[in-house]
């Protein structure tokens, strides 16, 4: 439904009129004095018709005014009243969080089991995407991006520097370099559009790069490492996501040469969940996690 006058004009005649001041009106509203003045001349201006009479430093509603004044009131209360339900509502719920698949499950879902998801404020709601979404629209409420922190309108705040490197299944790993090499000959490359490095770390092998088979770029750098070890190729990759394959002994760093990604991992949100409990607690139990275990070498 669209209404034919400014709601900024409504806004300033029902504020007025509950208080029977302009200055008042100008309090509440955060404005001067002269704005609710000249909301209240464009809403009747675009009505055609008088609304308020001013006497002095009083003002009297015409018979048109205590008719409008009624129902503004309630409607802005209405309002109100839903605007504080969701408020209540978002604050009470889970903190939307939103980042790479990768991170999620090969850094995040490791160490989940020590996060406070039972604790009053702490309850997470974790969406993956391949890109960032729009924070700043609601679609989530904070992510933890890789990138090089700078997202507009967005606060960014470090947690790791990420390092890339070479790894393949352990077979591949064996014998002296020119070996290595060798077998990397006949290998597939599997690279993440997300390692954007990958080549200055090909230019700073000790001895020159090396010339893969094929060189296959993915969505994801899950899937590189996935491929990898399933025996399909190599990958160059995030050494600080590579662990539980290194656990489980199923890649190695193939010349334990990492190498700066150019980018890190940030805990981002718009600039008015910075008091916001829940991205508290989680910055809190980050950090910690940070602190006390690391992000991970990513080498063996």
């Amino acid at each position: 439904m669209r209404i034919p006058v400014p709601l900024t004009a409504l806004h300033a005649f029902e504020a007025a009129a509950r208080h029977m001041s302009i200055k008042d009106a100008a309090n509440e509203l955060a404005v001067t004095p002269s704005a609710v003045s000249h909301r209240l001349r464009t809403l009747e201006e675009a009505l055609g018709i008088e609304l308020m009479r001013r006497n002095g430093p009083r003002i009297e509603l015409t018979d048109a005014g205590r008719k409008l004044a009624p129902a503004l009131s309630k409607g802005f209360s209405l309002i109100a009243d839903v605007v504080g339900d969701l408020r209540e509502t978002r604050r009470d719920g889970p903190l939307r969080l939103n980042m790479l698949p990768s991170f999620a499950t090969h850094w995040l879902s490791p160490r989940l089991g020590s996060y406070p998801l039972e604790r009053r404020g702490c309850s997470l709601e974790i969406s993956t995407t391949q890109d960032e979404v729009d924070l700043a629209a609601g679609v989530a409420d904070a992510g933890i991006w890789f990138g090089d922190g700078q997202w507009p309108g967005l606060v960014s705040e470090l947690l790791f520097h990420a390092t890339i490197d070479l790894y393949a299944p352990p077979g591949l790993c064996q014998g002296s370099v020119a070996e290595r090499k060798a077998r990397l000959g006949a290998a597939n490359l599997f690279i993440s559009r997300h390692c954007v490095n990958w080549r200055e770390w090909m230019s700073t092998l000790p001895g020159g790069p090396f010339e893969p088979a094929t060189v296959i770029n993915v969505d994801s750098g899950g899937l590189t490492m996935q491929a990898a070890a399933d025996g399909a190729g190599v990958c160059i990759v995030v050494c600080e996501l590579v662990e539980d394959f290194l656990r489980q002994q199923r890649l190695e760093s193939v010349f334990n040469h990492p190498v700066d990604a150019g980018a890190a991992f940030w805990l981002v949100y718009p600039e008015c969940f910075a008091e916001d409990r829940r991205v508290g607690h989680l910055r809190a139990w980050l950090h910690d996690q940070l602190c006390h275990h690391g992000s991970t070498s990513g080498q063996r």
